[in-house]
């Protein structure tokens, strides 16, 4: 009996170091930033610590944290936060473990803590990324000023009685959050939720990182995409001010 025991958790643990290994390897074939991307900024000058990169505006009061998609390089949102850094907001995009944001969802919590002079802070992420940022958002809402998602929703309705300004961004052709799912998930959220789908919009295109399996082609170019997120987070968000 005892050899059988032995051989079962033997057989049970090689299955699981198989299992993690198949894994690690396939979580290793990530979206990286585009050319498209490359040829818009030098994003090798992106600062980048502690796990972290940051597109720091001077002297702002408000802080915005984006979780990547996942299996997609926080570079590939480099547009994005080089955009709203040019309007007065401090950026932060963290890199995940294996590229998964559902893995450290509370990875906002040491972005906070090393910029105490920030006084209003707004999280959100593209696609699972989002999901991870509500569950952040959740346990946190007296840190946070507002969520928002792109292509995006949360796992579960517990943000429904949320006093958090919420704004959900989706893609007319988004074969991954479609429609009916983000139409759908808009019992999970609260009324005053801010809701804006880009025209011909995709879902790969809330990044700059080329196309994604499973999504369907944009009738828009992804920079007319990526202006049409910019502006709409503008609008939503309050007017940055710069601290004395």
């Amino acid at each position: 009996m005892k050899k059988i025991l032995k051989i079962t958790g033997i057989t049970l643990l090689a299955l699981i170091i198989l299992a993690f290994g198949a894994f690690y390897t396939w979580s290793r074939f990530t979206y990286g930033p585009s050319e498209a991307l490359k040829k818009q900024m030098n994003i090798e000058q992106v600062d980048h610590k502690n796990g972290v990169y940051s597109f720091e505006a001077s002297k702002s009061d408000t802080g915005i944290i984006l979780y990547p998609g996942a299996k997609v390089e926080p570079l590939a949102y480099a547009y994005l936060g080089n955009a709203l850094m040019k309007k007065g907001y401090s950026v932060f995009i963290p890199d995940m473990p294996f590229s998964f944001a559902i893995f450290n969802t509370k990875k906002a919590d040491d972005i906070l803590k090393s910029h105490p002079a920030i006084k209003h802070w707004y999280i959100g992420g593209h696609s699972l990324g989002g999901t991870a940022a509500a569950m952040y958002a959740e346990k946190n809402q007296s840190k946070l000023d507002g969520l928002f998602f792109l292509a995006s929703y949360p796992a579960s309705d517990d943000l429904k009685q949320a006093s958090l300004q919420v704004l959900s961004i989706s893609g007319e052709k988004d074969g991954l959050a479609t429609r009916e799912k983000i139409k759908k998930s808009k019992k999970q959220l609260p009324s005053q939720t801010v809701y804006h789908e880009i025209k011909g919009g995709n879902h790969a295109q809330f990044g700059m990182y080329g196309k994604q399996k499973g999504d369907q082609p944009a009738d828009i170019p992804v920079l007319t995409q990526q202006k049409d997120i910019v502006q709409t987070m503008l609008e939503w968000v309050k007017p940055a001010k710069k601290l004395p």
